[in-house]
């Protein structure tokens, strides 16, 4: 709060002094500049330091870890399948076939998530395509953004699908009652969990200490992260967009496709 403040007040104290102010708006429109090329650099070189992370992986664990990470990742994908499934059901119940014709309006929406592995680069479109697909503008702007914020459920399933993997990787065993309560732990901590590349592993390093798991262990995700990313991001999406589309239903605000 203090920061938005004093931002506030410096905005203004710049205005205020005139051609003077101009320096401090062209050093501060340079500095974006340099911040948006560092970017840049840095998303160029993302894809050598992932291939550098595999190859360290590999190295210590040998060719035998690619058979895991197979495994791991069409598990992961399967359960991901059950999940829509389990949506689309629950969405068929509230808004009937027209279930297909929502499916055909975020169509884009998803495979933007899916290609970018972040559901807040395809927010605008999606918001969009729930319009037009016949939801209330109004319930569209508040059920969205929110279901962003606390109703990620691609993202809790990848990070119950990582903690039980790095933990099976490390030859600790975890009882039923064990991952119930991981399972719980990550449903609070999941929560408020930004919708970009990799925030999920911030979250994962935080339980697997309060389970006693090594955080090393998440050395053993870099190298499959951006293709399980890829999966929790798109789900994200099609669940946000089942919910909101439930709500309106409930509000009797869902008309007919534009």
């Amino acid at each position: 709060m203090q920061v938005v403040i004093f931002s506030l007040f410096f905005g203004v104290a710049t205005a205020a002094i005139g051609e003077k102010g101009e320096i401090v708006v062209r050093a501060l429109d340079a500095m974006a500049h340099v911040i948006l090329k560092m970017t840049g650099f840095i998303m160029n070189f993302a894809p050598y330091a992932v291939f550098g992370a595999m190859t360290n992986v590999i190295g210590k664990q040998g060719l035998g870890i690619l058979k895991i990470y197979s495994r791991f990742i069409s598990e992961f994908y399967f359960g991901l399948l059950i999940l829509l499934l389990v949506l689309l059901v629950v969405a068929f119940l509230f808004i009937g076939q027209r279930v297909v014709v929502l499916l055909r309006h975020i169509k884009e929406p998803v495979l933007i998530s899916f290609s970018t592995s972040s559901s807040e680069a395809a927010f605008p479109k999606l918001l969009l395509e729930l319009e037009r697909f016949g939801c209330d503008n109004k319930i569209v702007s508040f059920v969205l953004p929110l279901g962003y914020s606390f109703n990620l459920d691609g993202s809790m399933m990848y990070m119950s699908f990582a903690s039980i993997f790095i933990a099976q990787c490390y030859g600790i065993h975890l009882d039923s009652g064990t991952q119930l309560s991981m399972l719980l732990t990550l449903m609070i901590t999941s929560k408020g969990i930004a919708g970009v590349p990799r925030a999920s592993l911030v979250v994962i390093a935080g339980t697997l200490a309060t389970f006693k798991i090594p955080e090393a262990g998440l050395a053993l995700l870099l190298g499959i992260d951006p293709l399980l990313d890829m999966g929790r991001s798109a789900m994200n999406t099609i669940g946000n967009s089942i919910a909101t589309a439930v709500v309106c239903k409930w509000e009797g605000a869902l008309k007919h496709a534009k």
